[in-house]
């Protein structure tokens, strides 16, 4: 486990220098990863739709056209593969989601970090959220998180959260009744060493209730 703890802290270390030119601006940096992503849509045949036609489609993606909705506040865009059962965590409520993920950095096409292989199967990543009138916060907890363990930090990307108004959580075993998305996080979205790099990442995550 330790070997491979450190082989993928290394990795990350490394997609992460390699990923931020020190002689380019920030506004280059900006360019460079808009166009990762437009070639993601491309290369992956996406359809994009607004938010308009989204909530016309009570706030479901149609997969068989791959389609992505585009949150224009937050520049992310969503696939929601599976809403899952049980209800949206509620107004007000503080609760525990449990996740399952992998991280794709768009600009060199190469996965950073996931908890979907069988090193990490018993380690779902925790978040700790909390819903205050729609906006949602998290954390993750320091203790069994790889988000923590790799970036060094228990602030949960903001891309992660933009999902948590769409789907259902709930405590099920039953992998089609968990809900599960598709995220193109921009940096601006995204952890710190995405941001810091300002590249984005595609995810592929599922969201279950904690016990």
């Amino acid at each position: 486990m330790k070997k491979i703890l450190f082989t993928i802290v290394a990795l990350v270390g490394i997609v992460c220098i390699s990923s931020c030119d020190d002689t380019e601006t920030y506004a280059e940096q900006r360019d460079r990863e808009n166009s990762a992503i437009s070639q993601f849509l491309r290369d992956s045949s996406i359809t994009v739709i607004n938010e308009t036609q989204f909530r016309e489609q009570n706030y479901t993606t149609n997969l068989e056209n791959n389609e992505f909705v585009l949150m224009q506040n937050t520049g992310v865009y969503m696939q929601i593969v599976r809403k899952g059962a049980g209800s949206p965590i509620q107004n007000g409520e503080t609760t525990t989601v449990l996740c399952r993920f992998t991280e794709r950095n768009l600009l060199t096409d190469s996965i950073q970090l996931t908890n979907e292989i069988p090193a990490f199967a018993s380690i779902p990543e925790k978040m700790n959220v909390t819903n205050t009138n729609g906006t949602f916060s998290a954390s993750f907890d320091a203790s069994s998180s790889l988000m923590n363990t790799f970036y060094g930090s228990t602030s949960v990307p903001s891309g992660w959260l933009v999902p948590l108004n769409y789907i259902n959580l709930s405590r099920h075993t039953v992998d089609d009744a968990i809900a599960k998305v598709r995220l193109i996080v921009p940096s601006t979205q995204g952890h710190q060493y995405a941001s810091s790099g300002v590249y984005p990442c595609y995810y592929s995550i599922t969201y279950e209730k904690g016990r």
